[in-house]
């Protein structure tokens, strides 16, 4: 039996060399694909916010211009925009962090027909600090792309932004017969 596995110990290990150089490069890939990811993970929440937010502004929202002005105004838009800031995760340090948002804009467009819901997340840069030492003019020589890439991961960040269209509430209201019954 000791024979069997002599073969395991006579040969000599892996040189730690190539490991210690190849970890920075795993690191900033692992970065790379959480960051990613953390882009991907706000934009499906940013469709679901969307539907919600224009579901419950059509369900709850007036056709008077009186309660459009007053009640939708002051009571339900704020009450959207608040539960829409506790389901991105605002409220929540890690999730902001994790998400990189920095606010959330919810603009309503009323119209005769339609009703437009402007979603638009600003996101914050991810700042890796040693791909952001660089001058951006030396590492992005004529290239368009590159330097939106540059400002997106070191200078400014981006925006997610959803679009939602809905009808005008159309509630069925109840039958009721002329005599009262």
């Amino acid at each position: 039996m000791i024979k069997r596995f002599s073969f395991l110990s006579s040969r000599r290990g892996q040189a730690t060399t190539e490991v210690v150089l190849l970890f920075p490069f795993f690191v900033i890939f692992i970065l790379f694909v959480i960051k990613i990811f953390g882009l991907l993970v706000l934009s499906q929440k940013m469709e679901i916010a969307g539907y919600y937010a224009a579901r419950r502004f059509q369900l709850q929202s007036h056709e008077t211009d009186y309660y459009q002005n007053t009640w939708d105004r002051r009571y339900l838009e704020k009450d959207i925009q608040e539960k829409l800031e506790s389901y991105l995760g605002l409220n929540n340090p890690g999730m902001r962090k994790f998400l990189s948002v920095s606010k959330l804009k919810m603009d309503i467009a009323r119209s005769g027909t339609w009703t437009r819901i402007t979603l638009t997340a600003h996101t914050r840069p991810p700042r890796i600090r040693f791909l952001c030492n660089y001058n951006k003019d030396e590492v992005c020589y004529r290239d368009a792309k590159c330097l939106k890439g540059y400002a997106f991961l070191c200078e400014t960040g981006g925006e997610v932004s959803v679009i939602k269209y809905v009808g005008k509430n159309e509630r069925v209201v109840p039958y009721q017969r002329p005599e009262g019954k």
